[in-house]
């Protein structure tokens, strides 16, 4: 098969087998004149950075039917967005997410801008992120690269290079399958082709729309590509977090530094992350262990945090955080490792 032939079939493919996406347009509206939402897909891309389509589904809905563009966003409080994101991990997204959305309000009078190039200048948004909503959004021919990609190309034309270090040759080849027309609708089905046939684990080469060209599946090697570069194991860190409440039922919580790790976001006073933490306590109490300890991963290490819970006098006057109103805390506002926490201390006597 010609690159072009290769094109057309995948194109011909996602005409019919599509995936439907609350962001997306799908091709036969696309045909029907439709245009997707720049501001949708903006959204929907920095949600699924590092995140499955599973995952992000419900959040897209709750933060559209609540901010329904991005003036909406712009506007919002920076809490109310940090706890609408709270779970969804990869926490600088949502503070890029709101510096992003006021800039395109307030500078560009609410247009996202139409290419890569400008896209670029905007806050949060990378080259891939970027190329995905100029293509998708504009139709712009750009080559959009992710995972589902990546393995794609290295099936189709048997790459051994393993990645990361194969990156630059993957994304030459897509560049060039990527077509003058309908480029938005080939980037979705490239993605689409490597998330339901293309997959990990047992492609189903058999009802692939190119398994004539694809150079693994004649060489038996489909399953077993792409190779990847082993990875390091990852370290283990240690801490400690206090879950404190007063007699009238307010918790004592903290918002974490806007930069670092769980920036801007809710969560339990606590000691450092490191290999020989030293007990912090937020205020002086009888602070009691649980004798359990909360396990949480993170993209670069394991963090394993000993949990410890008091009740706190209503004089108390913390060194760090402050008393949030039973009334006002949602557990769901906290951040995946946090709410780990909270969960456990609940079950304590002493916090219920």
């Amino acid at each position: 098969m010609r690159e072009t032939e290769i094109t057309q079939a995948v194109l011909d493919w996602y005409d019919i087998h599509a995936r439907e996406m609350p962001w997306r347009v799908g091709p036969a509206d696309r045909r029907g004149g439709a245009r997707p939402d720049p501001y949708a897909v903006w959204l929907s891309e920095v949600m699924l950075q590092q995140t499955t389509v599973a995952a992000v589904r419900d959040y897209f809905h709750r933060f559209t039917a609540r901010w329904p563009s991005v003036g909406d966003l712009a506007a919002a409080d920076d809490a109310d967005v940090m706890g609408e994101w709270a779970g969804l991990g990869y926490y600088a997204r949502a503070r890029n997410l709101l510096k992003c959305a006021r800039v395109v309000a307030h500078d560009l009078g609410g247009v996202f801008p139409d290419t890569r190039e400008g896209l670029l200048e905007l806050p949060g948004i990378g080259p891939y992120t970027a190329a995905a909503i100029s293509s998708i959004a504009f139709d712009r021919p750009e080559t959009v690269v992710d995972g589902n990609v990546e393995r794609v190309m290295a099936r189709l034309h048997d790459v051994d290079t393993p990645l990361p270090a194969a990156k630059p040759e993957l994304t030459v080849l897509a560049a060039r399958l990527t077509p003058d027309r309908r480029p938005g609708d080939y980037a979705q089905a490239v993605m689409d082709l490597g998330a339901t046939i293309c997959t990990p684990r047992s492609p189903a080469c058999g009802i692939c729309p190119v398994m004539e060209a694809c150079a693994a599946r004649k060489s038996g090697r489909a399953a077993d590509l792409p190779r990847k570069t082993p990875k390091a194991a990852k370290p283990v860190r240690l801490g400690y977090a206090y879950v404190g409440r007063r007699n009238d039922g307010a918790w004592l919580l903290e918002r974490r530094p806007e930069k670092g790790l769980l920036g801007g976001m809710l969560g339990w006073p606590g000691s450092d992350w490191s290999d020989a933490p030293l007990p912090a306590p937020p205020v002086s109490a009888d602070w009691a262990d649980l004798d359990a300890e909360v396990r949480h991963t993170f993209t670069h290490f394991h963090l394993r945090l000993k949990v410890m819970v008091a009740r706190l006098p209503d004089a108390s006057n913390p060194e760090t955080g402050a008393f949030v109103p039973h009334s006002e805390f949602r557990p769901g506002d906290l951040p995946t490792v946090m709410r780990k926490v909270f969960d456990l201390a609940s079950q304590s006597p002493r916090v219920n």
